[in-house]
């Protein structure tokens, strides 16, 4: 009886266990339109205040932020720096709610044209202004109060022309990363910036070939700045052609540590980095482009990675999500095999595994960036060719 029992309870478990073992595949679906706009020239990022929208970026030579209710109705639009061109290309809303919008501006205004005298001037000629320089080489942050419309502007004046790729704030202040140009090439920096505005002195990374694309603030004061480099930094020789790097920097921004990617064929970057360094970024080998996604400890050890066949860049949320434009199957979603990119937005478990997925239409063939917000969730921003979309997780 006891052999007839334990047969039975093997051939059970022999019928069932294939049913265990293989892995159940993660269902497409689609992401939720919240609202376009067909008025899309030159938006760089977004963020949501209360129930608003924020658009902000560059459009001819002038920087602007755009607020829009949930209808793609224009709530208010300003111009950010009317007196100068301008580039508006991150931003962030800091803890009271107040709205930070960072680039670069000239600070080389046009001279006021003097009074026509009748007697010098019979013909009635006006004189022409002399023309703005096109060196945009002043860091330019724009503070817009909670409730406010009018926005604030702070520069501090460099030696070359830069470009902000990324800002960070907490309750003691706020840190710019980005590109500033150099006499062979262009560096990385990083800068802090007080509440009140004051600049610090800029911290160069790299002499030739290195650049900065995000950046974090630690709760121990010290700074993490992601992006890619083909020279040595720290110490740390290249390995690849080349390299994603991860750098810490202390209170006083000594490089503390320098973390890169190993891949000796490699072409590598570190686009995006969230305080939990859930981290994105590109990797292209030869002619095969992918997504790679990774969540590091405190301690910048990997505690998991994905590397997705795609179009490159990643914009990682919170310890979670992460967008991209997929261009290949993924063998943990079921029916998921695009013919050309697609943006797909993954969430992840605390163990890395995938365990959701939704996706955007074939025509937003750019994406620009992700947020969370209380009003809406996740939000994603892409772009086609005729409009700006933003969208939701469905439920």
């Amino acid at each position: 009886m006891k052999r007839f029992l334990s047969f039975v309870l093997i051939s059970t478990f022999l019928v069932i266990s294939p049913a265990h073992s293989a892995p159940i595949k993660v269902a497409v679906k689609p992401l939720k339109l919240l609202t376009s706009i067909s008025d899309i020239e030159g938006t760089a990022g977004f963020l949501v205040a209360g129930t608003s929208i924020i658009l902000y970026g560059t459009s001819g030579e002038n920087s602007f932020a755009r607020a829009i209710d949930v209808n793609g109705q224009t709530v208010w639009n300003i111009a950010l720096d009317p007196n100068s061109p301008s580039i508006a290309t991150s931003g962030v809303i800091d803890g009271e709610g107040n709205i930070w919008i960072a680039g670069a501006t000239s600070l080389l205004r046009p001279t006021p044209a003097p009074s026509p005298s009748p007697a010098l001037n019979p013909d009635g000629v006006t004189p022409v202004p002399e023309v703005f320089h096109s060196d945009l080489s002043a860091l330019a942050l724009w503070k817009i109060p909670v409730g406010a419309t009018e926005p604030i502007l702070f520069t501090s004046q460099q030696s070359s022309p830069v470009l902000i790729r990324a800002i960070a704030v907490d309750k003691n202040g706020i840190s710019l990363v980005g590109i500033a140009r150099a006499s062979k090439g262009s560096v990385g920096f990083v800068t802090s910036v007080s509440l009140l505005g004051e600049f610090g002195l800029p911290v160069f990374i790299g002499k030739t070939s290195t650049t900065l694309d995000s950046v974090v603030r630690n709760v121990d004061g010290s700074t993490t700045v992601t992006g890619a480099s083909a020279e040595t930094i720290g110490g740390k020789k290249l390995a690849g052609i080349i390299d994603g790097i991860i750098v810490k920097l202390s209170k006083t921004n000594t490089i503390l540590t320098v973390i890169r990617s190993s891949a000796s064929k490699a072409k590598r970057n570190w686009n995006s980095a969230t305080p939990t360094f859930l981290l994105g970024g590109e990797v292209v080998t030869g002619k095969k482009i992918e997504s790679a996604v990774t969540k590091f400890t405190k301690s910048y050890v990997p505690s998991w990675t994905y590397r997705f066949l795609s179009n490159g860049p990643v914009f990682t949320q919170g310890s979670t999500y992460a967008l991209f434009a997929s261009s290949g199957a993924i063998a943990q979603l079921n029916r998921w095999a695009p013919k050309t990119p697609q943006p797909i937005l993954l969430k992840f478990n605390s163990k890395g595994s995938i365990i959701e997925a939704s996706y955007a239409p074939t025509d937003q063939n750019e994406i620009i960036a992700i947020t969370n917000s209380k009003a809406f969730g996740i939000l994603c921003l892409t772009q086609s060719a005729q409009t700006i979309s933003i969208y939701s997780v469905s439920n």
